[in-house]
């Protein structure tokens, strides 16, 4: 794989991405995604620009976004969202979230969670730093989608990364 990379003075160039790059992005995820999310350029470097390639890969969007709508099913179970017959198939009630979920938070914010998964599966490409907000929103245990102490607001983080999302 061939990514592009600032050099020094400004201006890009094509370079080579190793199997090594890839391997050290996702031992780095968690740092990677939070200065993608902040902004940072994935021309910046070759972990950047690796993580940048997973993140909006077809294969992790989808997973992002079914993600997004397993907490929706789990909030609100009477009224599950429509999903695209590909996301139904991944839905397996069988397996709970390890985390418990703030529902009430979540049932407040579902249309704009909702929103998110559906702009992760639309074909094309996206704007690397509204996957990895939703990643990093996923993934924060301590974080208002599961934690209740959490002080940041959940509607408020999705509007961001919905936002971060559109061209």
């Amino acid at each position: 794989m061939h990514v592009l990379f600032a050099d020094g003075r400004g201006q890009l160039t094509l370079k080579r991405l190793w199997p090594w790059h890839q391997i050290l992005a996702r031992s780095q995820a968690a740092r990677l995604d939070r200065a993608l999310a902040e902004g940072a350029s994935p021309e910046a470097s070759a972990s950047l620009a690796a993580r940048a390639a997973q993140l909006t890969s077809t294969g992790f969007r989808r997973d992002l976004a079914v993600g997004l709508r397993r907490i929706l099913v789990a909030a609100e179970p009477h009224d599950p969202p429509a999903l695209p017959a590909a996301a139904r198939a991944l839905l397996d009630p069988a397996r709970p979230s390890r985390l418990t979920l703030r529902t009430a938070r979540i049932s407040r914010s579902a249309p704009l969670l909702a929103e998110l998964a559906s702009r992760l599966l639309e074909p094309g490409p996206v704007p690397v730093r509204g996957v990895a907000m939703v990643a990093e929103l996923l993934a924060d245990g301590a974080g208002p989608l599961y934690n209740e102490a959490a002080r940041d607001d959940l509607g408020a983080l999705a509007e961001r990364a919905a936002t971060a999302l559109a061209w």
